[in-house]
């Protein structure tokens, strides 16, 4: 296979395409970022094995970093005491307190940057030669800040590398600090152009088709949101704004369909989850859409396209968790219902 970031819509087999360089031959390094995906890894793994084979380790991108690179090498000599997830926005901190806090745990913002300022780059590229034959990162979209910079190690330390993702699916990043990689997600060119530098041949045809969507929702998302997405379907399946109080108390209580919310899912009585957070789950069919009152105004404008990236992304994973029909509600006519 040699070295390879290949690009993803939605629904287009993204998982499947991963789970089928598997084998139990060679060695296998699988990572993640979300918990969603790194059980849905695993999941599918033991679906094709029947088991989950000693030659193949899923890591969430975190506990892969501090358990297999970080604490061999420079956990005693630091004497860290475990990771926060807090992040260390003191720039002005000098030393090891820049990595460290005060309860002698690492921040996991800078534990990249850590490992390479202490120079144990080159004991984990030997580490990772050693026992992988293989490395294989899902969610690549979601890599940023340090970690992004940490890639170009593993991409070195073996002659097989895969990388997979949806550049439009990027709603979270592993870590942020301060300028570092600011920009990387602003255009899909420079982006791309990033991974051919490290020597990676770039596949944007492979999964270019979504097996989820139907031909309807992909023209929606491509046509109103900016956002380029065909399918493998040839049905058509129901997109349509719900503006009647009947209409939305019927969807509001249908445990089968699902209600995505931008945010605080948790504040509604309803089968629910956000927009973010749906990222990975595949077990959908018909979805509700709640759109607060910014997006309900593009909506109604037909000027989604022009929504911040972030928002833009978000709205796209959560619209294309749909396998059937996609409705819309607007958080105001809710919230009126609920009151």
């Amino acid at each position: 296979m040699g070295k390879l970031l290949r690009l993803a819509v939605a629904g287009s087999g993204k998982t499947t395409s991963v789970i089928d360089n598997l084998n139990l031959d060679k060695n296998f390094l699988v990572l993640t970022y979300t918990e969603n995906n790194y059980q849905n890894l695993r999941c599918k793994i033991f679906q094709r094995f029947g088991f989950l084979p000693e030659n193949i380790k899923v890591f969430t991108y975190f506990s892969f970093l501090y358990s297999f690179c970080f604490q061999p090498f420079l956990k005693m000599q630091l004497h860290v005491n475990g990771i926060t997830f807090e992040r260390c926005n003191n720039y002005y901190a000098k030393g090891n307190a820049r990595y460290i806090d005060r309860n002698d745990r690492v921040f996991s913002n800078r534990l990249a940057k850590l490992i390479k300022e202490k120079n144990a780059i080159g004991h984990v590229a030997d580490r990772l030669q050693k026992y992988f034959d293989m490395i294989i990162i899902d969610e690549i979209q979601d890599f940023a800040g340090h970690d992004f910079n940490f890639l170009p190690t593993l991409v070195s330390s073996t002659n097989h590398v895969l990388f997979v993702g949806d550049f439009y699916q990027h709603t979270f990043d592993t870590s942020s600090d301060g300028a570092v990689n600011k920009n990387l997600h602003s255009d899909l060119n420079s982006y791309i152009a990033r991974f051919e530098k490290m020597g990676l041949t770039i596949d944007q045809q492979t999964l270019d088709s979504s097996y989820r969507c139907s031909p309807s929702v992909c023209k929606f998302i491509t046509d109103r949101i900016g956002i380029g997405i065909s399918s493998h379907r040839d049905d058509s399946t129901t997109i349509e704004l719900l503006d009647s109080d009947s209409e939305i108390k019927s969807l509001l209580h249908n445990d089968n369909i699902i209600k995505l919310f931008y945010r605080k899912h948790h504040n509604y009585p309803y089968y629910s989850n956000n927009w973010g957070n749906s990222k990975g789950l595949d077990h959908y069919f018909d979805v509700g859409v709640v759109l607060n009152n910014s997006t309900f105004k593009h909506f109604s404008n037909n000027t989604l396209s022009v929504l911040k990236p972030q928002t833009k992304n978000k709205l796209y994973v959560a619209i294309t968790r749909a396998k059937g029909r996609v409705f819309f509600i607007e958080e105001k006519a809710l919230k009126e219902i609920l009151s």
